[in-house]
């Protein structure tokens, strides 16, 4: 049997064969992975994705974080506190505590507005708080409280909480700026903050004067004047006083005045509203311009033309007793009715010294209160 060949035709390529060994092989091939290296390499991947994202959240969070301290700190960061855990012990407040006519007006538009202006306090250690600003807000909010019983609208009020630290003569500044730019506080409260600011030990100055240069700086000098005239009436009679807020300014110019001019003036007042607790501002008001020496025109003509102020109640009234008496001028007159003593002698009352006569007032009185 005859073989057949076989015939094949091989291209060599022209140049240079590159030796390759083994045969065939190329000398860096393509790397090739299994399926476990492939998904180690994506979890690799994704883990370090995942990081760089969880650190620019967390750094993100420090940022805020940081930012919501600082705010805080500074008291611009809201809150709703509940009204019993609020006190007021740090600050002596500008309001004399009584009646306020205006704060129906108030719970009235916070019923049906919402609270605007959120109140101030100061955080302390006990969890606890301080009122810093927004007496009146914070007092229509607890009668709405007392009045509905809805805790849960009424029973905690928005408030900017700042840290505690803060200094407390710049407390009282902040207090009593906010409170200037209300028209209807009165000096006398004005005159009241100046003291009780004079005598809390945690203030920079004990005497009433520098305190009304420190805590009214931001009012004009003749503003502070007339505060410090106050100082003096609120000084001598403000415990003898029920509504010192209704005094108008001319009337206190005018008390302080004759409280330097007549000694003992102090204890004729006092005399004169001793135990006359259920008096109205009207008959105070009454009481201060009698001793004051205020004119019908310096009270003013709406004033002047008011119907005389009601006799004290508790005291019967009758309509008018009179009787003689004998003295070395010669026979005298003594004629008494509601609201009015008079006495009818044959002498010169004008050549008395004014404050002897009023003395003399004075203590006939007190004899017949006694």
């Amino acid at each position: 049997m005859s073989r057949k060949r076989r015939m094949f035709d091989i291209d060599l390529p022209e140049g240079p064969v590159p030796e390759t060994f083994p045969a065939g092989k190329v000398s860096d091939p393509p790397a090739r992975r299994g399926p476990m290296a492939a998904a180690i390499a994506e979890t690799a991947g994704a883990t370090r994705e995942r990081q760089e994202v969880e650190a620019r959240i967390r750094a993100e969070n420090d940022s805020l974080a940081h930012e919501h301290v600082r705010l805080k700190r500074l008291g611009l960061v809201l809150d709703l506190v509940p009204l019993d855990r609020i006190d007021m012990y740090k600050l002596v407040r500008d309001r004399k505590p009584g009646p306020d006519d205006q704060l129906a007006e108030l719970k009235a538009s916070i019923a049906d507005l919402g609270l605007s202006n959120p109140i101030r306090l100061e955080a302390r250690a006990d969890g606890r708080f301080e009122l810093i600003q927004g007496y009146r807000r914070l007092a229509a909010f607890g009668e709405l409280l007392a009045e509905t019983g809805d805790a849960e609208t009424w029973g905690r009020i928005p408030a900017a909480v700042s840290q505690p630290g803060e200094d407390l003569d710049a407390l009282y500044r902040k207090m009593v700026d906010e409170n200037l730019v209300r028209k209807d506080i009165s000096f006398a409260e004005m005159a009241l903050l100046a003291l009780d600011y004079a005598r809390d030990p945690g203030t920079r100055v004990s005497d009433p004067e520098k305190a009304v240069a420190l805590l009214f700086k931001s009012a004009g000098y003749q503003k502070r004047s007339y505060i410090r005239a106050f100082i003096a009436v609120m000084e001598r009679l403000g415990g003898a006083l029920l509504y010192p807020q209704e005094i108008p300014r001319a009337l206190g110019l005018a008390l302080a005045r004759r409280l330097e001019e007549v000694p003992g003036l102090v204890q004729m007042i006092q005399s004169e509203l001793k135990g006359w607790d259920n008096r109205a501002i009207v008959d105070e008001l009454a009481v201060l311009r009698r001793f004051a020496g205020e004119t019908a025109e310096e009270a003013g003509a709406g004033e002047a033309s008011a119907p005389p102020p009601p006799a004290r109640p508790g005291k019967p009234a009758r309509a008018r007793t009179s009787f003689q008496f004998d003295r070395a001028e010669g026979r005298g007159k003594c004629v008494a009715a509601v609201g009015k003593l008079e006495i009818q002698l044959d002498r010169d009352f004008t050549t008395i010294d004014r404050r002897r006569l009023e003395l003399a007032v004075r203590l006939m009185l007190d004899q017949l209160d006694g």
